[in-house]
Formats: structure tokens, C-alpha cells, sequence
């Protein structure tokens, strides 16, 4: 089935995203792990996974409208030196996913392709929900301080008994 150009454009770029993103998370989820952060890193991960079945899913419509997912294009890592810095990285590459797909979405349902504007309402929605607590933990850290925000995060190993 032979899709449209412009709607298997849109499609890569959401790709190239969500690669992008994996790669950023994963590695931002490896780092809090080393810090000692090991419940955040554990969430870190989660949405890295969570990216990667997004990237299957555009992989597969992209593949079924006849199109080639580009997985050779990568955008730059934005990778954050300290908590506060990966949640600005990882919240900077959900800004712009979520500036992309609101007129991308009317985009691709206006050339009649409702499946791949359901898919990117779907990616849109989890996304603008990470965007939320993204935003929500940088807020955590104004209020708190970044030391207490931190210290909430230590994961102690239980005590031999």
C-alpha cells in the first residue's frame, strides 16, 4: 500500500526522534544508576523502552506504506552532566517531538491517512505525558533543592540481618 510522500517524511522525522531519544535515556538511565539513583534510572530506562516500541511502530506503518525507515539518522545527544541537566536534555527532545506531531497529526489525517494519525496521536499523547513529568521534576528540584530532591532518590541496599 502505497503511502504518501509527505506523510512518510513525517513519519522518519518522528523516527529519527524516537532514536535519538532511546539512546539519550539509556544512557542518561546508565549514569543515575552509577550515581546511586537506581529507582529513577529504573523510570529513566522504562522510557527508553518506551521509545523503542514507538520506533517499532513507526518502523512498521512506515514499512507497510511502502516507505524506508531511515535509521541512519541520528540527532545530536543532548547529555546532561547532572540530574538537573538530563531532565532539561530529555525534556528539550519532548518539546519539540510534541511541536511536531500537534500540526503533524492534522497533516496526515488531512491526506486521509487516519492509522498513522491515530499512531502519532497515540506517540503524542505519551509524550506530552513525559513531557508533564519532566516539567514535574524540575519543579520538584526549584522547590526543594536539588540535594534534598536528590537525597529522595537514594536507594539504600537492606541491611544484613
Amino acid at each position: 500500500m502505497r503511502g504518501d510522500e509527505e506523510v512518510i517524511a513525517l513519519l522518519n522525522e518522528q523516527l529519527t526522534s524516537e532514536l535519538t531519544a532511546i539512546n539519550q535515556y539509556f544512557l542518561h538511565s546508565k549514569m543515575q544508576a552509577n550515581w546511586g539513583f537506581t529507582k529513577l534510572a529504573a523510570k529513566t530506562r522504562e522510557e527508553s523502552i518506551e521509545e523503542m516500541i514507538h520506533a517499532e511502530k513507526l518502523t512498521d506503518r512506515i514499512l507497510l506504506l511502502e516507505g524506508l525507515p531511515n535509521y541512519q539518522r541520528l540527532l545530536p545527544l543532548r547529555v546532561g552532566q547532572d540530574l538537573r541537566e538530563q531532565f532539561h536534555s530529555d525534556l528539550a527532545i519532548e518539546v519539540e517531538v510534541v511541536e511536531r506531531l500537534r500540526p503533524g497529526v492534522q497533516m496526515v489525517r488531512a491526506k486521509g491517512d487516519a492509522t498513522s494519525a491515530s499512531l502519532l496521536e497515540q506517540i503524542l499523547s505519551e509524550e506530552e505525558d513525559h513531557v508533564d513529568y519532566l516539567e514535574t521534576q524540575i519543579e520538584l528540584m526549584d522547590k526543594m533543592g536539588d540535594q534534598l530532591y536528590m537525597a529522595q532518590l537514594v536507594d539504600q541496599p537492606p541491611t544484613a540481618g
